[in-house]
């Protein structure tokens, strides 16, 4: 007897159609899972098999072969098992006349016969009501992933005998009830404040340009100096999170199997790798199921590499083309897959090995040799597309016993989010000045024949490239855009240049 019930496999984000097909016929006892099954999903036979004799039904004890179609897909993961087990247990006839058609099943069994959660449920739920599917099982683990979609229904299962109960009509289950982002949104905290953060004015004022044209960022000072705390400080001072750009998100972090209880991601992603982290870790991939990387992980967020120079030349170099393109294709021996990685950057280090240099209190101990190896392990075409280099220096004793809190993020966020709304009056999308390309930027960003003159001097003086140059007039359109003004201002030109001072240092 023959049965058939709907899954899904995940090809990167994007969910493609499995159909399960369980076929019993006389023969030696034998169970065959076919149709390009990843280690994972052989492994199922077993946990089927023991789910099913557990859940006091009958497993047929002849030649059962199951198919994955199509077969031309590699199927990797754990939540074929829940389907497998329906498909076997239907084609024994245990389940007569119980429709499954137009029904999408994802669970991965326990021995005992419970259904554990598995990654990746929430792109498949997209991507299949995106194909016309609206009905789906999944594991009430997965629950609250499937409550923040509209139009389909979900119903969460704990056990196998509770599918079977459902799928044959003998227990009715309520649809996973919807829940409102905005819900979610208000309780999302984030741990830490601007106001927090001890003098660095020059600081606080660049990456508040940073985020509100979406410009890349370097602090560089002596250890101590806060630029950690700063960094931190990113994600509380960009506006919050839309409910699509939530769901881009969580989709990323649910195929990475990162995702919490709450079911979607409501606060900005602040994603800060280990200096030792592989290219591999930070670009995405995997010997069999590819998986994004801290790149894609910090979409929509900030990326934070800290102690940028002990970073591998390798590692950083795979930064230049998602910077460019905000998307990374991660290709391997199993094939090709494209994530999104619309990042911030925000990097940090000291400005020479010893990382007095500089500094107003401390006295460098480093030679000219070593501090030009020092800085030579950034290249010069990623320097380039960090859009601001920003000195920052340790903190005075009074400033630290300073009890007055300082600007809060939530009035820095306001005028972000103002010079934010400008952005979007200007390209009619979410998109911000820092993704301009050159036609846009001559569009946008007219010079007059002052700034034109000032920035020449910079060129020539700072020996600049044309991408340098085109990034100056980005940041300058953004400090324009805070300033409220329509047209680009000499100084609004001089405070741009002022943040490329990193780039005449020897």
């Amino acid at each position: 007897m023959l049965a058939k019930v709907m899954s899904f496999a995940l090809v990167g984000l994007e969910g493609v159609p499995v159909e399960v097909e369980a076929d019993i016929n006389k023969g030696m006892t034998a169970f065959e899972v076919v149709g390009l099954p990843d280690a994972a999903v052989k492994e199922s036979r077993e946990r089927v098999n023991s789910a099913v004799r557990n859940s006091r039904l009958h497993f047929p004890v002849n030649r059962v072969t199951v198919n994955l179609a199509p077969a031309d897909i590699k199927k990797e993961g754990s939540h074929y098992d829940l389907p497998i087990a329906v498909a076997v247990i239907k084609a024994s006839g245990q389940l007569v006349g119980a429709d499954t058609s137009g029904t999408v099943i994802l669970g991965e069994l326990a021995l005992d016969g419970s259904v554990r959660s598995v990654s990746g449920v929430l792109p498949v739920l997209i991507s299949a009501k995106r194909q016309g599917f609206t009905r789906f099982i999944i594991p009430c683990a997965n629950a609250n992933e499937a409550a923040y979609i509209e139009g389909i229904e979900a119903y969460a299962v704990d056990s196998l005998s509770q599918v079977l109960r459902f799928i044959s009509g003998e227990e009715e289950l309520q649809p996973v009830p919807a829940k409102s982002f905005s819900a979610a949104l208000e309780c999302a905290r984030y741990g830490t404040d601007m106001s927090l953060v001890k003098g660095q004015a020059v600081a606080k004022r660049a990456l508040e340009i940073a985020v509100a044209g979406g410009h890349n960022i370097l602090l560089s000072g002596p250890p101590g100096a806060g630029k950690t705390m700063l960094a931190r400080c990113i994600p509380t001072i960009m506006p919050d999170l839309t409910f699509e750009e939530a769901l881009e998100v969580t989709q990323i972090h649910s195929v990475a199997g990162e995702l919490g209880g709450e079911g979607i991601i409501s606060l900005r992603p602040f994603r800060t790798p280990h200096h030792t982290a592989t290219t591999a870790s930070l670009c995405g991939g995997g010997n069999a199921k590819i998986r994004p990387g801290e790149i894609s992980k910090a979409h929509k967020g900030v990326l934070f590499l800290d102690e940028l120079p002990e970073y591998s030349r390798q590692a950083l170099e795979s930064l230049r083309q998602p910077l460019e393109d905000r998307v990374i294709t991660v290709t391997r021996a199993g094939g090709a897959v494209t994530f999104p990685a619309d990042f911030m950057l925000c990097a940090s280090m000291n400005p020479c090995p010893c990382g007095n240099l500089g500094s107003s209190y401390k006295e460098c101990t480093c030679t000219p040799a070593q501090i030009r190896r020092y800085r030579a392990k950034i290249s010069g075409p990623l320097l380039d597309r960090i859009d601001l280099q920003v000195e920052v220096d340790g903190v005075k004793y009074d400033e630290l016993a300073d009890e007055g809190g300082g600007e809060s993020s939530a009035d820095i966020k306001k005028r972000v989010e103002r010079a934010r709304a400008i952005q979007r009056e200007r390209f009619g999308s979410t998109r911000t000045n820092a993704s301009m390309g050159e036609g846009e930027i001559k569009k946008y960003c007219r010079l007059s024949r002052g700034c034109e003159d000032i920035l020449r001097g910079a060129f020539e003086r700072l020996s600049l490239s044309a991408r340098a140059r085109s990034r100056i007039i980005k940041v300058a359109r953004t400090i324009a855009d805070l300033d409220l003004s329509p047209e680009i201002l000499p100084e609004h030109i001089l405070e741009a240049t002022s943040y490329r001072r990193y780039d005449a240092k020897d």
